[in-house]
């Protein structure tokens, strides 16, 4: 029988106490919040012209879970849990390089924060896939945002996004 899990939450006991922590709750939805965070990625433009695209799972992602510091207790499964903190402002000056990805992946990609420490970005696609980009490379973590959120927490190891 597998135990991880309650009734009670979509996540596994460790990845659910470690957002409760940090402020979440089933239910969770900052709608204006999220529109703050939208028009301001939508008004923003690189030196280069670069703009960040805004689509709904990407404000969605950032109504539930955004402003959160999420910090894992305990080693992680794979690799070490990631602390994070979930402010899509931090990819502000990332407009580049999210629509790079975005233009490698067919898709449009918007920033959802940072991981603590390392500063390695979050980024979610309009299909609700999730990724981790870091001075190593780029990182699919899930196909949405709870399975990269149960990734991130739990310390397991992501794919590696290889070009070709």
């Amino acid at each position: 029988m597998h135990t991880d899990r309650t009734s009670t939450t979509r996540f596994s006991v460790p990845v659910d106490a470690a957002l409760r922590a940090a402020g979440w709750q089933p239910g969770r939805w900052d709608i204006k919040q999220a529109e703050i965070w939208a028009d301001a990625l939508r008004e923003h433009t690189s030196s280069a012209g670069h703009r960040h695209a805004v689509f709904p799972a990407a404000v969605e992602a950032w109504a539930e879970f955004g402003g959160l510091s999420i910090s894992p207790v305990g080693p992680g499964r794979q690799i070490a849990p990631a602390a994070l903190h979930l402010d899509p402002l931090r990819g502000l000056h990332m407009a580049r390089t999210l629509g790079d990805l975005g233009r490698a992946l067919d898709t449009e990609v918007s920033p959802l924060g940072t991981e603590t420490g390392t500063e390695a970005l979050l980024a979610i696609d309009s299909e609700g896939r999730v990724y981790v980009l870091d001075h190593t490379g780029d990182w699919y973590l899930g196909p949405d945002i709870d399975q990269a959120l149960a990734t991130l927490v739990s310390g397991l190891e992501p794919v590696r996004l290889t070009a070709g």
